[in-house]
């Protein structure tokens, strides 16, 4: 009853109540001998989409669409009242209704529909309605009536002054059909844009093309090249281009076989996943059939994918725009931490800080012959990594990336306008005449001018819980965590990256101590940035087994016991201990692996979970402590100005005229 569901959830007997009159609008519709008008239009009034009133009739989701277009049933748009009835409002803010009179003006100018890219959440976040955006003001501007449809009132996209018309509904098959219907009634519709939103209006483009929407710029069937392991590959082998060995695995047995094969360790994932979910790094046997045990949804069409991880490689993220012809390359990132950390977690430099020139140019040479394979029309991401000389191609996605506002920003180039013009069929040339890009050049062009700038991903661990209460463990991977990100901007790379932890998580310590504990395959490596610290005048903690690799480098070591081995008998604490009694300044902490005395991921966990409680700054990988070691000196020399960003475009923007670029 609802008295009783009231009293399990606390849920308002009004909802429930409401709840209710829905499961019993579903079961009529799941009993009646027929699909009739009044039938779907009673359905679609309380909320049931096609796919679901397709569950309950035991039909295919096209049959319903089928059925209810044929019936003429189809919603009309109202616009909502921003005026509150006080006077006549003319916004053309649109929801949907299953009512008889429609409220969309008619008009002459072809229209543009873009697809924003949905609630945000991590791995699909504010950065992709920053390039909706920005392709909205400029086709506007160029001529085109612009339609946004999305459906988060936290998004500029949602702006009711973005675009010449707003659709605020969900971005479903049904739903960006029933848009692009009621636009075509309206006037001349020129196409749909699905490359801007991320990966939710991705997974529309094929089934819209299908359906007859005129999708711009990259085609579906590009899209899903990308996608496809065979295909793309053809396309790596043709241009003579490497990738990681891969294999895909149903079963425990295939993923052993697989991992003997291309050695450990393995990167394993599903088959199609947002924002690295579901991603582990493997290095033994015992924990690949771990994962397989939990990975419960393996099957023919879903199997596992696991991919030779590429330890101590430099992993390089590359955004471009690409027109048919010419290729514009609007900057090359190096990631701070190695590759397998997932690239929305990962801080970053552009320009890169240790790449060379030569490097850059076959990053350029393997972009443009990937775009060129694929068929992209406006922008491209790719993601390289670089292991010794040898460089690889992991993944490119012919969309907007997440780093499109970054790259932008750092190097005065509004990317995401210029891909949106691509995309309805202006060139690159076009766009470098009429002053868009740089007339010669492009993103990876060395100015004098142009400051180095480091993006640092935001982790708000302090508000992450799992189910059972516990902190979630800020240890970084290939899942990605991170709910947004930050810039840093000067002339050297220890100041950028200073300004980028300031915004990110507070200023990192310029004194104090700092507590080391390290995997064996990290210990060589972290030698010199430790001994730095020491030299700046830390005092170094450690656990036993990292305190003797820095002994024998001739650091002063004071040793904390591990959680899991307790206080000990003489008193000495634990490093847990020490955390919460105030005495740590900065944690680096990599816990993977084995020793004798302990249990690393459990340890770790714990000592991370403390820097949490205690706002402590935690680093889990070698390359981020050498960055933070580059940070706390800069900070000690005290040259931190600020300065706007409009100041450092203008003065990109005199080096160049001044170039004739």
């Amino acid at each position: 009853t609802a008295e009783q569901l009231f009293d399990a959830t606390r849920i308002d007997p009004w909802f429930l109540d409401q709840q209710r009159l829905i499961a019993e609008v579903a079961e009529h519709i799941r009993t009646a001998p027929e699909l009739t008008a009044d039938l779907l239009r009673l359905a679609k009034r309380h909320g049931l989409s096609d796919d679901q009133i397709a569950r309950l009739r035991h039909l295919s989701t096209d049959v319903v669409r089928g059925v209810r277009w044929a019936l003429g049933v189809r919603p009309v748009f109202k616009t909502v009242d921003t005026c509150a009835a006080e006077f006549a409002a003319r916004t053309p803010y649109h929801y949907s209704s299953y009512d008889e009179e429609t409220e969309v003006a008619p008009r002459t100018k072809p229209a543009v529909l873009i697809l924003g890219s949905g609630p945000n959440r991590i791995g699909q976040g504010i950065e992709f309605d920053y390039s909706c955006v920005h392709a909205a003001l400029t086709l506007s501007e160029h001529g085109y009536e612009t339609v946004m449809i999305n459906c988060n009132p936290e998004t500029v996209s949602t702006d009711y002054d973005t675009s010449d018309r707003l659709y605020f509904e969900p971005l479903t098959l049904e739903d960006v059909l029933e848009v692009y219907h009621a636009e075509s009634l309206a006037g001349p519709v020129k196409g749909v844009i699905v490359q801007l939103g991320g990966q939710t209006p991705l997974k529309l483009a094929q089934a819209l093309k299908d359906a007859g929407v005129p999708i711009v710029g990259t085609s579906p069937e590009a899209i899903h090249l990308a996608e496809e392991r065979g295909a793309f590959g053809r396309i790596l082998a043709e241009n003579k281009l490497t990738a990681p060995a891969y294999g895909m695995a149903t079963s425990a047995d295939d993923a052993l076989e697989i991992a003997h094969d291309i050695g450990y360790p393995v990167l394993v994932r599903p088959s199609y996943v947002l924002g690295g979910r579901g991603m582990e790094i493997v290095y033994d046997d015992d924990s690949l059939v771990g994962y397989i045990e939990r990975a419960t949804h393996i099957t023919p069409n879903s199997p596992v994918l696991v991919d030779r991880f590429l330890d101590d490689a430099i992993e390089i993220d590359v955004d471009a725009l690409f027109d048919g012809s010419e290729l514009y390359l609007g900057g090359v990132m190096e990631h701070i931490e190695e590759a397998g950390i997932h690239s929305g977690d990962s801080a970053c430099s552009l320009p890169p800080i240790t790449l060379g020139t030569e490097t850059v140019g076959r990053i350029r040479t393997a972009t443009e012959a990937i775009a060129r394979g694929v068929g992209v029309r406006g922008l491209i991401n790719i993601q390289f990594a670089l292991l010794g000389d040898v460089l690889y191609v992991l993944e490119a996605n012919p969309r907007a990336s997440r780093t499109v506002p970054f790259v932008s920003k750092a190097t005065d180039t509004p990317l995401a306008k210029a891909a949106s013009r691509i995309m309805l069929g202006a060139t690159i040339a076009e766009l470098r005449a009429d002053g868009t890009l740089r007339a010669t050049g492009d993103g990876t062009t060395t100015l004098e001018s142009a400051p180095l700038a480091v993006k640092e991903a935001v982790m708000p661990f302090n508000r992450f819980r799992t189910a059972d209460g516990a902190w979630v463990d800020t240890l970084l991977g290939p899942e990605m965590k991170s709910t947004g990100e930050v810039m840093g901007l000067d002339l050297t790379f220890g100041v950028a990256f200073a300004k980028s932890q300031t915004a990110s998580y507070g200023d990192v310590p310029t004194e104090g101590s700092v507590f080391v504990s390290v995997a064996n395959r990290d210990k060589r490596h972290a030698i010199f940035p430790v001994k730095r610290l020491a030299d700046l005048g830390f005092k170094v903690y450690a656990t036993e087994g990292t305190a003797q690799v820095l002994r024998r480098n001739d650091v002063e070591v004071t040793v904390l016991r591990k959680e899991t081995q307790g206080p000990g008998a003489d008193g000495t604490r634990t490093v847990v201990q020490a955390i919460m009694d105030g005495d740590i300044s900065l944690i680096f902490n990599t816990p993977l692996g084995v020793s004798e005395g302990g249990d690393p991921r459990r340890d770790g966990w714990q000592i991370r979970s403390a820097a949490i409680l205690c706002d402590v700054p935690c680093v889990t990988t070698v390359q981020g402590l050498s960055a933070a070691v580059q940070g706390i000196e800069a900070l000690r020399r005290g040259n931190l100005t600020v300065r706007p960003l409009q100041e450092w475009s203008a003065d990109m923007r005199r080096e160049l005229e001044a170039s004739g670029a």
